[in-house]
């Protein structure tokens, strides 16, 4: 069925938002400001984290899954992946069984290209985005003519879900998750990081603090929310806007985000 036809037929269910963890909150903060009235269900999959450890197999197989399950009960008028790591491994094998307008995550390569001065930029990801062939594409097409760095961080991910806990580490834990990078020939000469994570953007302060050195920060949350307006212009959203968190797994950790999900406009915790 073809999307206006969903965006008419659905157009009182809200937008569903799917990542590993909550990483995905810095892409909502976009949609938020993009779609101030929409009503959105989050997801995170807390069960499968972290996606970046995780088999291309495994994930290709695992994000279909859940996301078939999440349209069944939730019957959203649109869906929205913001971790890099889904959509770069699992995103055609989501449109393939998913009928409805799904809007992926591209790592933000072409404007770091872009906006590079030295030529020389990194990208920051998960262990399983930076290894993508996808990644190898973006960067043949738009950034042959600069020298690309790749580090794929599992800790960056983990400081970024325990800085949304409230639980705050020392700079030189984030230090030590960039040694990879810092140490590879040219790093001296980056002057743009594509954050290629939606976790990152939330770390950046602590990124630039470990850095200690100016840096142009680049990623897609932007990018993202203006597809989704597109997606869902013709959507008339139920008043007033609601907001709910839904995980995978139930933790004892989960509470603990409880500040961070309602500054996002998610009151409510539910569990898949």
């Amino acid at each position: 069925m073809p999307y206006t036809e969903y965006q008419e037929f659905m157009s009182s269910n809200p937008l569903l938002l799917f990542d590993s963890g909550v990483g995905g909150l810095s892409v909502l903060s976009h949609i938020r400001h993009a779609i101030p009235d929409s009503s959105i269900v989050y997801c995170a999959d807390n069960a499968g984290f972290p996606y970046g450890l995780k088999t291309e197999a495994w994930l290709a197989e695992r994000v279909p899954r859940i996301l078939q399950s999440l349209v069944a009960r939730y019957n959203p008028c649109a869906i929205v992946i913001p971790c890099n790591t889904a959509s770069t491994i699992a995103l055609d094998a989501v449109r393939a069984v998913i009928t409805l307008p799904v809007v992926g995550t591209v790592p933000a390569i072409k404007p770091a290209a872009e906006q590079t001065r030295t030529g020389v930029i990194a990208v920051l990801g998960t262990l399983a985005t930076v290894r993508q062939k996808y990644v190898d594409d973006l960067i043949n097409q738009f950034a042959s003519h600069c020298t690309v760095l790749r580090h794929g961080s599992a800790e960056l991910v983990e400081l970024a879900e325990r800085k949304l806990r409230g639980d705050d580490a020392p700079v030189e834990d984030y230090a030590a998750a960039l040694a990879g990078l810092l140490s590879q020939p040219h790093a001296d000469k980056i002057d743009t990081i594509v954050l290629a994570c939606t976790h990152f953007p939330l770390i950046e302060q602590e990124l630039a603090a470990a850095l200690d050195r100016p840096i142009n920060w680049v990623d897609s949350g932007a990018g993202i929310a203006r597809r989704t307006q597109h997606v869902t212009k013709n959507i008339q959203w139920p008043m007033p806007a609601t907001g709910r968190a839904v995980f995978t797994s139930k933790a004892d950790n989960i509470a603990l985000l409880k500040p961070a999900l309602a500054a996002c406009g998610l009151s409510s915790i539910e569990y898949l």
